[in-house]
């Protein structure tokens, strides 16, 4: 009985951390996505100095579930909420990442003022967000209806992304001496891009917790 109590704190430790990066990849990409419309680039210099801290959460989770898995042999649903986690905190630090490649373009820009306003990047990046505060949900709540609706999300996102790469090459061929300003926003479409894919894969884990089977939402 004491054995169980104590392995269901460190599922509940595994899933506040969870819950920590979550938090912490929302506000990474929110605030580069500011630093990029306002040209901040200490801003920016903040937000890729914290990537440690994210970092540091993954590690943790790691020595959780491995300590769990070396001392208490779970098997069945126990070890799938330990293999989940895993697999979860890898897509959020991946995630991390790339809200820090975002950042990055801020500080290459170098304070340029923008080339055209930016409309579809900033919308992509707040379905992004939205889409990986609903795919933790699914995760914490067991929600197969919400993971399901990943798949959805991500195509609206694949849409503005799409858009972005028409407009940003129709600029470039019209404006070449800004070729590298715009190559570099195009990317910026590409990393939101990515963490939605991200959001989507912690969908499936949510699935695959609840269910046992694994859905493919990115097809």
């Amino acid at each position: 009985m004491i054995r169980r109590k104590e392995f269901d704190q460190n599922l509940e430790e595994l899933r506040n951390l969870l819950r920590a990066m979550g938090d912490h990849v929302q506000e990474a990409l929110k605030g580069a996505i500011e630093s990029l419309q306002t040209s901040n680039i200490a801003k920016a210099e903040v937000i890729i100095k914290r990537d440690a801290e994210l970092n540091h959460m993954e590690e943790q989770i790691m020595e959780i579930g491995s300590r769990l898995i070396v001392t208490q042999q779970p098997v069945a649903k126990d070890l799938r909420r330990i293999i989940v986690a895993f697999k979860i905190s890898s897509d959020l630090e991946r995630m991390g990442d790339l809200s820090i490649d975002i950042a990055k373009v801020t500080v290459r820009i170098e304070g340029q003022e923008l080339i055209k306003p930016l409309v579809d990047i900033p919308r992509m990046a707040e379905l992004a967000g939205i889409m990986v505060e609903e795919s933790l949900q699914s995760y914490l709540d067991e929600n197969t209806d919400l993971a399901y609706k990943m798949a959805q999300d991500d195509d609206e996102i694949d849409h503005l992304y799409s858009q972005i790469i028409r407009d940003l090459y129709a600029f470039m061929t019209a404006n070449p001496d800004n070729v590298q300003q715009a190559m570099l926003l195009t990317l910026v479409g590409r990393y939101i891009e990515r963490i939605a894919d991200h959001a989507t894969n912690i969908g499936e884990s949510a699935v695959y917790l609840a269910t046992g089977q694994r859905p493919d939402l990115n097809q």
